[in-house]
């Protein structure tokens, strides 16, 4: 049965408001985002298109689509070949005390089916809440769609020869394995800076590395376990394709 012509108009209103977003976004150069809020606009306009009746509506609908899809084409291929080239840069500013940046939301979009390994550059995995955030990040690297099956953690010893440390990564290897994941641990009393690859081509460089969550209020306030909700640290993300990736 169509919708109502209530629903479909406001369907129509989302669907212009998603892709007038897509333009600014466009007229900013910040295709990736671009892409994302085009490719959502033409699925909404083709709800539309599906329920509209009238064949003159239905002309200039498929017309805009049409637009639409050429453009975010275009930018699709832009894309492809900057990642090709080496040459693709997106940057991320988090403000002091902003929220919903957990590393789904960071990362997800890069994590395929083709991500089977991982390499963790960071000298601060050695608290307990450091620790808990590597655990955090490793829970989403098992998680479908990708098949992450080594991942490599590159990391400085607590000068205090903290056996927290040990142990804790000892623990979460062996967790990671009853997932047939491999974690491999090393240590560098030189490292310094912070990274993250994927065996796909993507690189990250967060200036705080995985730590850029503030300490929760209390065991039971909101943003303990939902890190979209957790305060940040302020920082940059900066986020690169490189068709080659070297190994720890």
């Amino acid at each position: 049965m169509a919708k109502s012509s209530l629903g479909q108009d406001a369907d129509s209103t989302a669907a212009v408001a998603v892709l007038k977003r897509a333009v600014e976004l466009d007229a900013e150069s910040r295709y990736q985002q671009a892409l994302v809020c085009y490719q959502e606009g033409i699925d909404m306009l083709l709800q539309v298109l599906k329920g509209t009746k009238d064949s003159s509506k239905k002309s200039v609908l498929r017309t805009r689509i049409s637009n639409y899809m050429d453009r975010a084409e275009n930018i699709k291929k832009y894309l492809d070949q900057e990642k090709e080239d080496g040459k693709y840069h997106k940057q991320i500013k988090i403000e002091e005390n902003a929220t919903g940046f957990s590393y789904e939301s960071l990362f997800k979009e890069y994590l395929h089916e083709t991500v089977t390994e991982v390499w963790i550059e960071d000298p601060y995995i050695r608290q307990t809440h450091q620790l808990y955030n590597f655990l955090r990040f490793c829970e989403m690297l098992i998680k479908k769609p990708c098949k992450v099956r080594t991942i490599h953690l590159l990391t400085s010893m607590d000068g205090l020869g903290n056996v927290q440390q040990s142990s804790g990564l000892e623990e979460i290897k062996q967790s990671l394995g009853s997932h047939d994941v491999l974690l491999e641990v090393n240590y560098s009393s030189s490292i310094h800076d912070r990274e993250i690859r994927f065996n796909n081509g993507w690189m990250f460089k967060i200036g705080r590395g995985l730590d850029y969550f503030k300490k929760p209020q209390g065991r039971f306030s909101l943003g303990y376990c939902d890190l979209d909700l957790r305060p940040c640290h302020e920082t940059t993300v900066d986020i690169f394709h490189n068709k080659h990736t070297k190994k720890i």
